[in-house]
């Protein structure tokens, strides 16, 4: 269903929420504040190529950017360390100050809304961070923060150069919205090849996932009913 949230036992969400639940005990160290938050994962069902992490740990990825870029494990865990680190470095919040972005969150648990009304939420939470054009440097540090993090959540940090690698191409048609606030380039890649070494080490000595996923499959939409 577009824009409505995956239920609990979708294998996409499975997947997301068993990456995360790795990465997330990582970003302690890089911020203090982090194992206060209310950490939530959701999948929405929309063919955007998008995902983002709100400030207070409200992850969100659309069904699209899992599909259509065909990401293995590896590289969901490159978007999501990426995008875990923004919240952490607490980026979006030097650009918005302490509005409703942080406040709304707690709205999701304690409201009774229903399943597509929680969606929209997201989805509307989606495209207010897609206003916020992080800085470049902004942008290095979440790609330097998010390798470390991935590296020792046991997932290979090279799978963010294949990760832009797909974004660049995925970029040469219309630009995913993603790209709009994350400008894939040859000058982001070589920047994160460049800090691979610091990492591999990280890598090779965490506990690797017991778990692998399949890359998801394609987006069932919904046909309308017929009328009468």
């Amino acid at each position: 269903q577009q824009k409505a949230l995956a239920p609990i036992e979708h294998p996409q969400l499975r997947r997301l929420r068993y990456i995360a639940q790795r990465i997330i005990p990582q970003s302690y160290e890089w911020n203090e504040r982090a194992r206060q938050w209310k950490w939530e994962v959701n999948l929405l069902g929309s063919p955007e190529l998008n995902a983002f992490c709100m400030p207070g740990g409200k992850i969100a990825f659309y069904y699209g950017i899992l599909e259509k870029l065909k990401l293995e494990d590896d590289e969901v865990a490159a978007i999501m360390g990426h995008e875990v680190s923004h919240a952490l470095r607490e980026h979006a919040r030097e650009r918005i100050g302490k509005t409703s972005l942080v406040q709304g969150g707690t709205a999701v648990v304690s409201a009774l809304l229903g399943l597509g009304d929680v969606g929209r939420y997201f989805a509307g939470m989606g495209a207010q961070l897609l206003t916020l054009k992080f800085s470049r440097e902004d942008e290095t540090e979440a790609d330097m923060v998010g390798i470390e993090l991935s590296a020792r959540a046991g997932y290979d940090p090279s799978a963010a150069v294949r990760l832009w690698e797909k974004m660049m191409a995925a970029n040469k048609g219309a630009p995913p919205q993603w790209l709009s606030t994350h400008p894939a380039s040859g000058t982001r890649i070589r920047d994160i090849e460049a800090n691979l070494p610091k990492v591999q080490g990280l890598y090779a000595r965490a506990d690797k996932p017991t778990e692998r996923f399949p890359i998801a499959p394609p987006l069932k939409v919904r046909a309308p009913s017929a009328a009468g």
